[in-house]
């Protein structure tokens, strides 16, 4: 599940470990964009992508338990010039949710360069990180969380607000597929998750890293570094049954300590449900806002933390944080972010 927080994981090897997940309305198509490999975790992170790794979008339809599309990047090692080869496969019906199946290849290129084939249109590189937050005021969430209690503000203030991602990067996949595509025609309802998949001795693949909602990891399993927590190796489908309560028992404890739910038990499995299974919920040719009236995509002006933070606590939140970022995200065009 999603992360930027310093781990010795992800300081090994960033490459493997998901930053962020976004899906929003294009010009007449749907961009899909996964990023990775964020520079907060350690200044001489290795750059590019992992050569024997999948980078892997994976769509369900209409609600459906499991995936009925799967969009899989690979790529090659890097040149002399830091670029690498990459290749687009696409996988459908039983073939979307099957390790083993090959795919069918659409797109080719290289990193750094747009890439084009049949309804598709791919960016992969190095980019300034869209992803904004005060780590000061999620170490207050975090602690109300992990321990059921107030959220203790003396030591945040929100006019000293600052962004502890300013000036990071992290190596995007942007995914851009038209409308012309006959799986993702306007008005339908999709819900998207991500994850990165590595080779082993054995011949197979292990999923390393998944991610749908952001700010999963940071809120409920901060402590967690060495990313031992069941959730990051499951299916999305097994999320409620296998988790369900854990996430519902984190949240009941920390809005009663906060009065801010009349019964917290059950306010505590509502947000359960609306987060599990972990996937972020879009329906094709909308405009997307990952907000606190709606969940419909994400786009990377979406201030997804004070999202999270109120849903959590069930009551309003403020970073004074948005506006310079949200300025910048919607000045951005194709591939939707300004490469570094």
């Amino acid at each position: 599940m999603s992360h930027h927080l310093d781990t010795p994981l992800a300081a090994q090897g960033g490459q493997l470990y998901i930053d962020d997940l976004y899906v929003f309305n294009g010009d007449r198509a749907t961009v899909f964009v996964m990023d990775v490999n964020s520079s907060v975790t350690k200044a001489d992170i290795k750059r590019g992508f992992h050569a024997e790794a999948r980078y892997e979008i994976k769509i369900h339809f209409n609600g459906a338990e499991m995936e009925g599309l799967t969009y899989r990047f690979a790529f090659g090692e890097p040149n002399g010039d830091g670029k690498q080869a990459l290749q687009l496969y696409e996988l459908t019906g039983a073939d979307a949710r099957d390790d083993a199946a090959m795919g069918t290849p659409i797109a080719e290129g290289r990193t750094g360069e747009v890439s084009t084939g049949g309804n598709v249109r791919v960016w992969a590189g190095r980019i300034t990180d869209p992803f904004f937050v005060d780590l000061d005021e999620l170490a207050t969430i975090n602690g109300a969380v992990k321990n059921g209690s107030t959220v203790d503000r003396s030591a945040w203030r929100v006019d000293q607000a600052k962004n502890s991602f300013a000036g990071t990067t992290v190596e995007s996949i942007v995914l851009e597929v038209s409308h012309d595509e006959p799986l993702l025609r306007d008005g339908t309802e999709i819900g998207v998750w991500c994850r990165t998949m590595l080779a082993t001795d054995a011949g197979g693949w292990r999923q390393i890293n998944r991610a749908g909602h952001p700010m999963m990891w940071p809120i409920f399993w901060p402590h967690d570094t060495d990313f031992s927590d069941p959730a990051n190796f499951r299916h999305p489908s097994k999320d409620l049954t296998e988790d369900g309560e854990e996430i519902a028992t984190a949240v009941a404890g920390v809005v009663a300590a906060n009065g801010t739910a009349p019964d917290p038990q059950a306010y505590g499995w509502s947000v359960a449900r609306q987060l599990y299974p972990d996937l972020l919920s879009y329906r094709v040719g909308t405009a997307a806002n990952y907000g606190f009236a709606i969940r419909n995509g994400r786009t990377m002006a979406d201030n997804a933390p004070e999202v999270m933070f109120s849903l959590v606590l069930n009551t309003g939140t403020t970073s004074g944080l948005t506006s310079d970022v949200t300025k910048a995200a919607r000045s951005a065009s194709f591939p939707y972010v300004v490469p570094a």
